[in-house]
C-alpha cells in the first residue's frame, strides 16, 4: 500500500471509528436529578425566557448564543475538490467546528444548505441570527459568495466572516508585513505578482492594499491571463484589480520579471524555477495552492538562496494557515459583542500575529516542530498555530479594534484579567503563574543556573533576561557554553559565565575554608572539601551562601540526591526546622493544586506531617491563596479504625486544628471527597472542606505523593511547576531532569520572589 492509500484509509476509519464524525454536544450545566432537569426544562427554564423577552440582549447572559458560532456552507467550492455538494462538505464543517473548540474554546454547530440560490441562501442565513453570536462563512464558490458575504454583513447584527477569503489575507498580510521588514522593503514600492483571481486573491490584495500598497503595482493573473481594462470577460470582484501598467498580452513568465513579491492562489506547478530566477533581489514568494504549491520549496529555494519562501503546506517553513486567524478573530469579535468583522478587526490580527512572531517561541513549540530554536527570520516569519500565545496576543487586538472602532456592544476594561480569562478557557489557568512572573519583573534578582552547558538552560535564561525576571550568572566551562550560545543563535550578550574549576584561587580557597568548617565533622577531609568546590552545584551553592547570588536553580542534567546535596550541605535547613520537604504545584481546571511532600521524606513520622503541611501551608499563601488542606489516604474519617497510615494522618490533623484553629484543613479522607465538597456536605458536615474543594493535599508517604502527583501529571497532560524545596535558608529550586525551558523558567522567576521575600 503507498503512501496515499495509507492516508485514505486511515482517513476514512479516523472519522468514522467510534461515535461518526469530529463533534458532539455536551452540556455545561447539572442534569443528574429531577430538579436539575426542571431547571433546565420545564418548569424553571420559563424564567430566563421571560427575562429575555423582556430585555432582548439577556440572550447573551443566559444562553449559550455569545458563544456560538455557525459554520456555514453549500459545499461548492470545498477545499481543493471543487464542488462537492453540501452532504460532502460535512466532514470539513465538522472539523472547522473542531478547530474554533479546540484553538478559541467556541462552540460551533455546523450547517450544510442545499442551495446555490444566492437569496436563497441568504434568507436561511438571516432567520438564524437569534441562534448564533457569530457566523463563519466556508467553502463557497465564487462570485456567489462576495455577494453573500456582504449582504449578510450588512443586513445581520452579528460578525459574519468568509473565512476562505479573509483567513488566508489575513494570515499572508501578516507574513508580508514580516518577510517585507526582513528584506528591508516597502509595502508601498514593492511589486505584486498575484496568480489567481479568486476569493483569496481577491481579497488578499484588498488587505495589501489596505496595508500600504499600491494598486498601480499589484498585477494579477486569472487562468485567461492579466486582469487588463480591456477585458470584457471579468466577472465577480476582478474588475477591481484591473491594471493597464502592462499590455493586456502580457504573460505571467513575462510580468514577473523583476517582482518583489509573488502570492500564489492558483494551482500546482504554475510558477516555474527560470521565472523565479528573474524575480528581484530578496524576492518573496507565497505559494499557497493546496495541496500542491505553485512551486515546490525546494525548487524555489534551489535556485535563490536569498528567497523568503511561503507555501499552505505543514512540512515547510512559513506555513500559512487559516487556524492562525479565524478561531482568534472570532473569539475577540464575541467576546465585545460585535456586529461585524470590519477592516480595522482585521488589520489588527496581521499585527498581532506579525509581531508574535517576532517573540521568543515557546519550547512546546519547538518541540512540536522537531527544531531546537526558532527565531524570527527567512524560515520563521508568522508563528506556528500550535503557538499557545495566540489566543492571547490575536483575541485581545481583534476586541481592541472592535471597540475603537464602534461596532462593540461591549466593553473590555481590564486586559489582564481579560487575557487570563482567555488563559482559562484553554483549561490553562496561568493566574498562578502571571503572579509569580508579575512579582520577578518588580525586582528581578541574581540567579545562578549550575547547568549552564544545556541548551534548554541557555534558553531559559535568555528567556528570563528578556523578560527582565532574573539576572542570570552561568556556571560551566566558558567554551562550551559559548559555543552552544552562538550554535543556537542564542542573545546573552552580557551574561556572567563562571567556570568553578578557572575561578578566582581567593575565592576557591575562601569557599573551600568554609566547606571544610561546615562538614569536617561530617566526614569530610580538608583537600576533599577544596576539591568539591570546583563543582558547579558546590560553587553555586556557596555563591549563594556568600551574597554573591541571591538564588539558585539546578538539576537539569543530575539526579535529584545530587543537586539537593549541596543545598542541605551548604545552605541548611531554617532554624527550629526537623526537615525540609517538597511540593508540586499543578495547573489544574481546578486552579492550582499544591502537593507535598512529593520528593524528600519517605515515612514522616505526625511531627514531620504537621511540619509539611505548615511549609506548604506557608507557601500557598505567598501566591495570595488561602489554603484549603486534605490530609489524604485510603480511609474518611475514621472508617478504617486501624492502619498506620490513617492513625498518623489523623493525628496530624488534630495537632494542627490545636496549634491553628483558624486554619482549613481536614482528614483523613479518600482523595475524591476533597475535590467532591458536595459529597462532603451530605456524608461528612462537619468537615472544614465541605463548604469547597481542597487546594493542598499531603500524603502520607513519599511512595503515594509521587505516584499521584506522576500520574495526574501525565494523564491530565496539565502544566506543573516543581519540585519546590520547602525550608532551606536560602531559595535553591532544583530541576527534574531534563526540564523544559517553560518549567525552568517558572521555577526561576519562582526563586526570584522567594529571594525577593527573604530580603
Amino acid at each position: 500500500m503507498d503512501k496515499n492509500q495509507n492516508l485514505n484509509k486511515e482517513a476514512l476509519l479516523y472519522h468514522s471509528k467510534g461515535r461518526p464524525g469530529k463533534i458532539e454536544v455536551i452540556p455545561t450545566k447539572e442534569y443528574a436529578n429531577q430538579r436539575d432537569l426542571s431547571l433546565a426544562y420545564s418548569p424553571g427554564v420559563a424564567v430566563p425566557c421571560l427575562a429575555i423577552a423582556e430585555n432582548k440582549d439577556d440572550v447573551y447572559k443566559y444562553t449559550a448564543k455569545g458563544n456560538l458560532v455557525a459554520v456555514i456552507s453549500n459545499g461548492t467550492a470545498v477545499l481543493g475538490l471543487g464542488d462537492i455538494g453540501p452532504e460532502a462538505s460535512k466532514p470539513v464543517m465538522e472539523g472547522k467546528g473542531l478547530l474554533f473548540k479546540i484553538y478559541a474554546d467556541i462552540d460551533v454547530f455546523d450547517i450544510e444548505l442545499n442551495t446555490t440560490d444566492v437569496d436563497e441562501f441568504i434568507r436561511t442565513v438571516k432567520i438564524m441570527e437569534p441562534t448564533f453570536g457569530g457566523v463563519n462563512l466556508e467553502d463557497i464558490s465564487a462570485p456567489a459568495c462576495f455577494e453573500i458575504e456582504e449582504r449578510l454583513k450588512k443586513e445581520l447584527n452579528i460578525p459574519v466572516m468568509h473565512d476562505d477569503q479573509h483567513g488566508t489575507a489575513i494570515i499572508s498580510a501578516a507574513a508580508l508585513v514580516n518577510a517585507l521588514e526582513i528584506v528591508g522593503k516597502d509595502i508601498e514600492k514593492v511589486k505584486i505578482i498575484v496568480n489567481g483571481a479568486g476569493a483569496s486573491a481577491i481579497s488578499c490584495s484588498k488587505l495589501y492594499v489596505s496595508l500600504g500598497a499600491k494598486k498601480e503595482n499589484v498585477f494579477m493573473f486569472d487562468s485567461k491571463g492579466l486582469i487588463h481594462p480591456d477585458r470584457d470577460n471579468l466577472s465577480g470582484k476582478k474588475a477591481d484589480f484591473v491594471n493597464d501598467n502592462m499590455a493586456p498580452e502580457t504573460t505571467l513568465s513575462q510580468a514577473i520579471d523583476g517582482a518583489d513579491v509573488f502570492i500564489g492562489l492558483s494551482r500546482g506547478g504554475t510558477l516555474k524555477k527560470e521565472m523565479v530566477k528573474t524575480m528581484a533581489k530578496d524576492c518573496i514568494v507565497f505559494a499557497m495552492a493546496n495541496p500542491d504549491p505553485e512551486i515546490t520549496y525546494e525548487d524555489a529555494t534551489s535556485v535563490r538562496k536569498d528567497i523568503i519562501m511561503a507555501t499552505g503546506r505543514s512540512d515547510y517553513p512559513n506555513q500559512v494557515n487559516n487556524v492562525l486567524g479565524f478561531p482568534y478573530i472570532f473569539r475577540g469579535a464575541l467576546d465585545v459583542k460585535s456586529s461585524e468583522i470590519n477592516e480595522a478587526m482585521k488589520l489588527a490580527a496581521v499585527h498581532a500575529l506579525a509581531d508574535l512572531a517576532k517573540k521568543q517561541v515557546p519550547e512546546m513549540v519547538n518541540l512540536a516542530y522537531g527544531t531546537d530554536n526558532l527565531t524570527f527570520g527567512k524560515d520563521y516569519i508568522i508563528p506556528k498555530p500550535v503557538d499557545p500565545r495566540l489566543l492571547t496576543s490575536v483575541a485581545p487586538a481583534v476586541a481592541k479594534a472592535a471597540m475603537d472602532s464602534g461596532v462593540a456592544k461591549a466593553n473590555i476594561t481590564d486586559w489582564d484579567a481579560y487575557e487570563l480569562e482567555l488563559s482559562k478557557r484553554l483549561g490553562q489557568d496561568n493566574s498562578l503563574l502571571k503572579i509569580i512572573h508579575n512579582k520577578a519583573k518588580q525586582n528581578p534578582k541574581r540567579v545562578v543556573f549550575a547547568d549552564a552547558e544545556n541548551l534548554n538552560v541557555l534558553k531559559a535564561a535568555q528567556e528570563v533576561m528578556n523578560e527582565k525576571l532574573a539576572i542570570p550568572i552561568l556556571l560551566g566551562n566558558v567554551e562550551t557554553v559559548k559555543q552552544i550560545i552562538e550554535t543556537n543563535s542564542l542573545d546573552l550578550n552580557g551574561v556572567e559565565i563562571l567556570d568553578p574549576s578557572q575561578a578566582n584561587p581567593k575565592i576557591l580557597d575562601d569557599y573551600g575554608n568554609q566547606f571544610y568548617e561546615l562538614r569536617k565533622r561530617k566526614g569530610f577531609t580538608h583537600d576533599e572539601a577544596h576539591g568539591i568546590m570546583k563543582r558547579r552545584s558546590y560553587f553555586g551553592a556557596m555563591m549563594l551562601k556568600n551574597g554573591a547570588a541571591d538564588a539558585m536553580i539546578g538539576g537539569q542534567t543530575r539526579n535529584y540526591p545530587e543537586t539537593i546535596r549541596p543545598a542541605l550541605q551548604i545552605i541548611g535547613k531554617r532554624a527550629g526546622l526537623r526537615k525540609v520537604s517538597g511540593m508540586y504545584i499543578l495547573m489544574s481546571r481546578f486552579g492550582p493544586l499544591f502537593l507535598a511532600d512529593t520528593t524528600i521524606n519517605f515515612d514522616p513520622s505526625v511531627e514531620e506531617l504537621v511540619e509539611i503541611a505548615e511549609l506548604a501551608a506557608e507557601e500557598v499563601r505567598k501566591f495570595n491563596i488561602t489554603p484549603r488542606i486534605a490530609f489524604l489516604t485510603y480511609s474518611n474519617f475514621g472508617s478504617v479504625a486501624e492502619g498506620p497510615a490513617p492513625m498518623r494522618m489523623r493525628a496530624a490533623v488534630a495537632e494542627l486544628k490545636k496549634k491553628y484553629p483558624d486554619w482549613i484543613v481536614d482528614g483523613e479522607m479518600q482523595a475524591h471527597l476533597a475535590f467532591d465538597h458536595e459529597l462532603l456536605k451530605t456524608n461528612h458536615p462537619f468537615s472544614d472542606l465541605a463548604d469547597g474543594s481542597a487546594n493542598t493535599f499531603i500524603f502520607p508517604n513519599l511512595s503515594s505523593a509521587n505516584i499521584a502527583y506522576n500520574m495526574v501529571k501525565e494523564i491530565a497532560d496539565i502544566e506543573k511547576i516543581g519540585p519546590i524545596v520547602m525550608g532551606l535558608k536560602k531559595p535553591v529550586k532544583i530541576l527534574q531532569m531534563g526540564a523544559s525551558v517553560r518549567e525552568i523558567v517558572n521555577m526561576v522567576s519562582l526563586a526570584v520572589v522567594d529571594a525577593q521575600r527573604s530580603e
